[in-house]
């Protein structure tokens, strides 16, 4: 779906501090260092690496005031560090460490400095557990164990956050919504990436049932499970074929409703089920001869356009734009589904100046008023997104209609109303979804965007970019919820050689009472459990 990864291209593996005056961050400069509230220090200066612009403490300063038990072997240059069950075992001159015997990637490791041992602060901070925040005005890092809170003027080292309040609303660990916090996972068909890993009928349904086991015993109350991956279906549909990702075979039936099974069982443990839908994305690659006969390629090819690779349903046709409102509608209707989950697949976003999506003719019959094709677009959208909600509030008004877009609605580079970000994608320009208007005028129940970064991401601050959605859909009406990127821990993308990233991105979202709970990408990596995130997302809620 959603998940982006191409997005390196302007999320790239950059510095931990943000770029700034190279004096700034000379090693002679005062850093203050601030620990529940008390200044503490060790026996050596810290410093800032002119090369990686990290923060350097000695090794000193963390065995006598965070509890922690150092270990150095001065032959091989190597410090260990315990503190509870975590042990963090760093090299100096090595670019990885471990993490409870998993390897990590590192910007800068152990250095020896006039005679002392210094470690990076922000890796051992986060290591142990513990909140980092720096305030550049002042030079503070602040450094918080449970309950504290840390503020942020300026953003190095990416953590301008209120990082370890307690929630104000603990789930009842029963898989039911009764907290009012949804807590949810997105279950990817597309590719068989979460599900199904067998075209046996009576496999599938083992599987999902399982799936829906482990994702209850993790804590989740929802799963957002792909119905419509790409021009097909994953439930009895009149006019789309099934799914190739049942059978492995298009428009092959697999002997039983998927769909009616999925809401069965999720109900069953009373987890909330929305259906979520591809919206214009008809293939995920250029073959046409294996698509089913009545597949919208090849029943209007005059819906579809060819672009990278691939066949997208064209949004600037009102009757193609009906087609898919038709067949969601299908699912309102037939199913007792809880809500209607759209992605961010509206116009593709890696359209470039050379690399057209030649929507030319369709512009030319239907642009009305529009003056330029970038404000046509996103009429379209608009005009889709407000049906489509109409047609379900009409039909169902219990059932939910939410979207997740791309995080990032605009930089304030291109609108002084955006976010403090500097994305290379942004949803407004590039995928034309204004979910300002969407938001505004009340057209869907929730919106849940891609906030696929880290803390410490120059391009888009975790905080910065949640503090924009958050003020965006405060006095709306329009529940929030977070889309948040479980599949990045243990990646080289800065930010995430810890678990405790998510943890401490979900009590940064505590301090909005419009944010009213996360769902995670995607069920496949939970399972993998990276860095051991399920035990600390159950003690987060207290399972």
């Amino acid at each position: 779906m959603k998940i982006y990864r191409y997005l390196s291209l302007f999320l790239a593996i950059v510095v931990v501090f943000p770029l700034v005056s190279s004096t700034l961050y000379a090693a002679d400069t005062n850093i203050k260092i601030v620990l529940d509230g008390k200044a503490i220090q060790g026996d050596a200066a810290p410093y800032i690496t002119s090369d990686t612009n990290v923060t350097m403490v000695p090794l000193r300063l963390i065995s006598e005031n965070m509890g922690a038990e150092i270990a150095w072997d001065q032959t091989s240059s190597t410090v260990t560090i315990t503190h509870g069950n975590d042990k963090l075992v760093l090299t100096a001159g090595q670019p990885t460490a471990t993490v409870n015997s998993k390897s990590v990637a590192l910007d800068t490791s152990v250095q020896i400095k006039n005679g002392r041992v210094m470690v990076p602060l922000r890796f051992i901070g986060e290591g142990l557990g513990l909140g980092v925040n720096w305030n550049q005005s002042t030079q503070t890092v602040t450094l918080t164990t449970g309950g504290g809170s840390g503020s942020s003027t300026g953003s190095a080292d990416g953590k301008g956050s209120t990082l370890n309040a307690s929630p104000s609303t603990k789930p009842t660990g029963n898989g039911t919504t009764a907290s009012k916090e949804l807590r949810g996972a997105w279950i990817s068909t597309v590719f068989n990436l979460d599900w199904p890993s067998s075209s046996n009928a009576a496999k599938q349904k083992q599987e999902f049932s399982k799936q829906l086991d482990d994702l209850q015993s993790m804590g989740m109350n929802a799963v957002f499970v792909q119905v419509r991956p790409s021009g097909d279906a994953l439930y009895q549909s009149a006019t789309m074929p099934w799914s190739k990702f049942l059978t492995g075979t298009q428009g092959k039936n697999p002997g039983y409703d998927p769909l009616e099974y999925m809401v069965s069982e999720a109900h069953k443990r009373g987890m909330e089920i929305h259906a979520w839908f591809n919206p214009f994305r008809a293939t995920t690659d250029s073959k046409t001869a294996t698509l089913a006969s009545n597949h919208v390629v090849r029943q209007h090819p005059d819906w579809v356009i060819y672009f990278d690779g691939k066949y997208y349903i064209n949004p600037g046709i009102p009757a193609a734009r009906q087609s898919i409102i038709d067949t969601v509608m299908e699912v309102v209707n037939n199913y007792d589904v809880d809500g209607v989950h759209m992605d961010d697949y509206f116009y593709p976003s890696s359209e470039t100046s050379s690399k057209k999506f030649n929507d030319d003719k369709a512009y030319t019959a239907y642009k009305g008023n529009s003056t330029s094709k970038s404000e046509w677009r996103r009429n379209n959208i608009n005009s889709f997104v407000r049906d489509l909600g109409k047609s379900i509030h009409a039909s169902k008004p219990s059932v939910r209609f939410g979207i997740s877009p791309f995080g990032v609605w605009r930089n304030k580079s291109n609108d002084i109303t955006g976010s403090d970000t500097k994305a290379g994608v942004t949803a407004y320009d590039s995928m034309y979804a204004d979910t300002r208007t969407w938001i505004k005028n009340g057209w869907i129940d929730y919106i849940a965007p891609q906030v696929y970064w880290s803390f410490s991401l120059p391009a888009a601050h975790y905080d910065k970019v949640v503090d924009w959605w958050a003020n965006e859909t405060k006095n709306t009406g329009v529940d929030l919820y977070i889309g948040q990127a479980i599949y990045k821990i243990n990646t080289p993308e800065i930010g995430w050689n810890t678990s405790n990233e998510i943890i401490n991105q979900m009590k940064y979202n505590e301090k909005y009472s419009n944010i009213k709970g996360s769902i995670f990408f995607s069920y496949k990596d939970l399972k993998k459990n990276p860095l051991d995130i399920v035990s600390k997302l159950k003690s987060y809620w207290n399972l």
